[in-house]
């Protein structure tokens, strides 16, 4: 099989969607993983089942045609009813709330910018504020970017095995001076074998989300602890602090999109710094959880296969 072809396979094999590839005569030549667990009866080299194709079963077929080799091809995604509402629901709700939070600091800008037209304001002052709320849209524009291209599949997460210490121990000592001002003291420790199969790009942004969540939520006087090791055949980064801690019925929320325990809109982060989390730890093969509770600080385990 020729680099093409192992690569066309790759990308049908490793879709999100149940998709399946047909020749002319409708007879299977590749299925992705999902279509394997979700449609009964396909098999490579033989026809497709016909109630399939009617859109039998709750499915609904999309078929794509295209040409190669001087052959007619066609992919085939099912998609369960309700799957595409589900989407606009999600596209839409996303929308409204970057909307939303783009609000909140154009207006606080807004109101800087009408405050230093005002006589006897403090101008310098008032700019140097100003710069800080175009930082924050700037921060919030780059995440929401940088989520995209994670679920796009366009910034690649894996590549190797790499070793993850090296990673923490950099993201604190870029980290040093805004965990000074917050009050909190950052420490790294682990085992130098301890390897992940995330690029060290990725799992830079990683610790850095988690070490800047708890630098943000800690608190003064707080310790938090950047660790990572080899446990039970899998490689375990973890970020835990003795600060303030979150309810208990917060823990299973805290990666959704911009959620924030601090109602009162306190802190000043994009909301998606554990979202992002959530997406590089999942799509190299790991998964990721929060312990705590009120008064009782905050754990974060993100546990990848060994390479």
């Amino acid at each position: 099989m020729d680099r093409d072809a192992l690569r066309g396979r790759t990308v049908i094999e490793e879709s999100r969607e149940a998709v399946v590839v047909l020749d002319d005569e409708d007879r299977v030549l590749a299925v992705s993983r999902r279509a394997r667990q979700a449609l009964e009866g396909l098999r490579e080299g033989e026809p497709l089942p016909e109630p399939l194709l009617r859109g039998e079963g709750g499915r609904t077929p999309l078929v794509v045609p295209y040409g190669i080799g001087g052959r007619t091809e066609r992919l085939v995604y099912f998609s369960e009813a309700g799957d595409l509402a589900a989407y606009e629901e999600l596209r839409s709700g996303f929308t409204a709330a970057v909307s939303h939070e783009l609000r909140t600091p154009l207006a606080r800008l807004l109101s800087l910018l009408e405050l230093a037209g005002l006589p006897g304001e403090d101008v310098p002052a008032l700019v140097e504020q100003a710069r800080h709320e175009i930082d924050v849209i700037r921060e919030l524009i780059d995440e929401v970017l940088f989520l995209a291209e994670l679920e796009s599949g366009t910034r690649v997460v894996s590549l190797g095995a790499e070793p993850v210490l090296p990673v923490l121990e950099q993201v604190a000592r870029e980290l040093s001076e805004q965990a000074a001002r917050a009050g909190v003291a950052l420490h790294v420790e682990g085992e130098d074998d301890a390897t992940a199969e995330v690029r060290p790009r990725m799992m830079g942004v990683v610790a850095r989300n988690l070490a800047e969540n708890a630098i943000r939520y800690a608190g003064p006087g707080t310790t938090a602890k950047l660790s990572v090791r080899r446990e039970e055949g899998h490689t375990v980064l973890s970020v835990v602090d003795d600060g303030a801690g979150v309810e208990q019925s917060d823990l299973p929320r805290l990666f959704e999109r911009f959620y924030r325990t601090d109602r009162s809109r306190a802190s000043r982060g994009t909301g998606l710094g554990l979202a992002i989390v959530k997406h590089v730890v999942t799509s190299a093969g790991g998964t990721v959880e929060a312990h705590g509770g009120r008064g009782r600080g905050l754990e974060i385990r993100c546990v990848f296969p060994t390479p």
